[in-house]
């Protein structure tokens, strides 16, 4: 979308943490607090590059470690605060988190495939898909809301937790929300202000071409 802020709408920039150790090892996170490799904060300082030339008006962020020191590149350089906000926060998945995938595929196969198909699973006892995007969503558009005309948000957060909320953001049935696929580590997706709401413009942008290793895969 071309032009400058005062001819198009808000935007709304979802972007998720550089990489773990966890992501690594393909080993489930959800909101355990796990910090980033150095490969992730180089990551995060390269997109933020990219991101800054957006010019951003706002930055809010998940308060864990992944994602608020991933927002805190952006905000070096843009001098922007960010808030930080604990319904960011990844998937709560409950026993499932710390198991890799092969270990949650021995030990919850028939949970795991149920969630795959699109139904609605609590993995390993934790929240629903359509829980998250209600703690979530709410948030982000009330960020949106203190944009200005033309206005950009960025976002930092999970990939999970970006899925749902892009999901719920459009208007989606939550069995559909698997469509939208997941982020990359430091990748983003751009939401933009349409007549009849909001529009995916990008989807898992960015120059990383890097493997999908996350939990909503």
């Amino acid at each position: 979308m071309n032009g400058t802020k005062t001819d198009r709408g808000r935007r709304v920039v979802l972007w998720r943490h550089g990489q773990t150790s966890w992501n690594l090892e393909r080993r489930f996170q959800g909101s355990t607090d796990i910090e980033l490799t150095e490969a992730g904060l180089a990551q995060a300082r390269r997109a933020a590059r990219l991101l800054a030339a957006l010019k951003p008006d706002a930055i809010i962020a998940s308060d864990l470690k992944r994602a608020a020191v991933t927002a805190q590149e952006l905000a070096v350089l843009t001098r922007l605060q960010v808030t930080h906000d604990a319904a960011l926060r990844e998937t709560y998945a409950g026993a499932w988190q710390g198991l890799t995938h092969d270990e949650i595929l021995v030990q919850y196969g028939e949970q795991y495939r149920a969630w795959k198909r699109g139904e609605p699973v609590r993995r390993g006892g934790g929240e629903l898909e359509t829980e998250v995007a209600d703690r979530a969503a709410p948030v982000v558009l009330n960020h949106a809301d203190k944009l200005p005309e033309g206005g950009t948000l960025v976002v930092v957060s999970h990939g999970g937790t970006i899925r749902t909320t892009i999901g719920r953001l459009l208007g989606l049935d939550a069995h559909h929300w698997e469509g939208l696929g997941g982020l990359s580590n430091c990748c983003w997706s751009v939401l933009g202000e349409g007549a009849r709401g909001w529009r995916l413009l990008e989807h898992n942008a960015g120059t990383l071409p890097e493997p999908v290793l996350g939990d909503d895969d």
